[in-house]
């Protein structure tokens, strides 16, 4: 069994910069790339995929709405994902959630979300007008 754990998080003012990392830890998880993402929920909203990234050659996907502002990068080695939040809006205010999926999916399927299955406890960002 594969557990996900965030770190990171915060409160910032819009215009601000955050980080979030994600280590994936378990038996047999440093044996094998596997898709890993990030997702977001704001209370009474649906989830939605910010950014997702294939750890074995980090092909990485991205929510239009954040193009440009967040990068997701992955340190296979360690199972460590990471996005790297430049820009923040209000908007971007929600709770992320890391996810990981098995690793006999490969990156085509990244960008399907019933994959993940794994699923971190999520870490509330914040951004101020």
């Amino acid at each position: 069994q594969v557990q996900v754990l965030e770190s990171g998080g915060g409160s910032v003012h819009s215009g601000g910069s955050l980080t979030l990392s994600c280590t994936a830890s378990g038996e047999h998880v440093h044996d094998s790339s596997r898709c890993m993402g990030w997702f977001r929920q704001t209370q009474g909203n649906m989830r939605e995929r910010v950014a997702t990234i294939y750890t074995g050659d980090s092909t990485s996907h991205y929510l239009d709405s954040v193009k440009g502002r967040f990068t997701i990068s992955a340190d296979n080695a360690a199972n460590t994902i990471s996005l790297q939040m430049n820009s923040l809006q209000p908007e971007d205010t929600a709770k992320y959630y890391c996810a990981a999926a098995p690793s006999f999916y490969g990156s085509s399927h990244c960008l399907n979300e019933k994959i993940y299955t794994m699923w971190g406890q999520g870490t509330q960002v914040t951004v101020s007008s």
